[in-house]
């Protein structure tokens, strides 16, 4: 499977941003990652529906929502509605997350499962069935630009082990860029979120490139 670079646009200029989708789709990004924050599940607040509405009126890309709040279960429809093509729930906050898993599919989305750096990936054993992306964050969740947490490249190794569907997605989330992209591949990961790194260089098409090691 070919590596995807996913930037995140909570590092875009949110004041210019359709002029930064329009940067990500002519530098060869193949998604929008869209991180929801609610202040309860992680100590921040980012946006909702109403702008991914916005989003999907000015671009056609697949937009990857990343949901990082409490009861995802009640925005199921709306962000759907709203046009996101993938949702990604926590493992966290539904520890049985197959029912939630069943309705996204039964919207017609992408059925993502995330796990936080502290969360024991023996945890994901008979949850995957269900699972098209599989997000591996490598920082704790809530703020864009931290570090990546090195442990993170033996977790995909791990989780590689125990995933017997070979089209699932694992996507890393959280310091990833140029420098450790081939590493991340290396471990097993084929879709990389890159937000500080995608809309913070001065070329992103370069940075997308190196990236996928081209």
């Amino acid at each position: 499977m070919s590596v995807l670079i996913a930037p995140s646009l909570l590092a875009c200029d949110f004041a210019n941003i359709e002029s930064e989708i329009r940067r990500a789709e002519n530098s060869g990004a193949d998604m929008l990652h869209c991180d929801i924050m609610d202040g309860h599940f992680v100590p921040n607040i980012s946006f909702g529906p109403p702008i991914i509405a916005a989003i999907r009126k000015i671009t056609k890309m697949h937009l990857d929502v990343h949901l990082m709040i409490s009861e995802p279960e009640k925005y199921l429809q709306s962000f759907t509605d709203a046009g996101a093509d993938g949702l990604t729930i926590h493992l966290e906050v539904c520890p049985q997350p197959e029912s939630i898993l069943d309705k996204i599919g039964d919207l017609g989305l992408i059925r993502g499962l995330s796990l936080n750096p502290d969360m024991p990936v023996e945890k994901l054993k008979g949850h995957l069935d269900k699972v098209d992306r599989l997000l591996v964050m490598s920082v704790f969740p809530g703020f864009g630009g931290q570090k990546f947490i090195p442990e993170t490249i033996e977790r995909i190794k791990e989780i590689k082990k125990i995933i017997s569907n070979p089209k699932m997605e694992i996507q890393v989330d959280g310091g990833v860029g140029p420098k450790n992209a081939s590493e991340i591949i290396s471990a097993g990961a084929n879709n990389l979120v890159a937000g500080t790194a995608s809309f913070g260089a001065k070329d992103m098409s370069v940075a997308i490139k190196e990236m996928n090691g081209l």
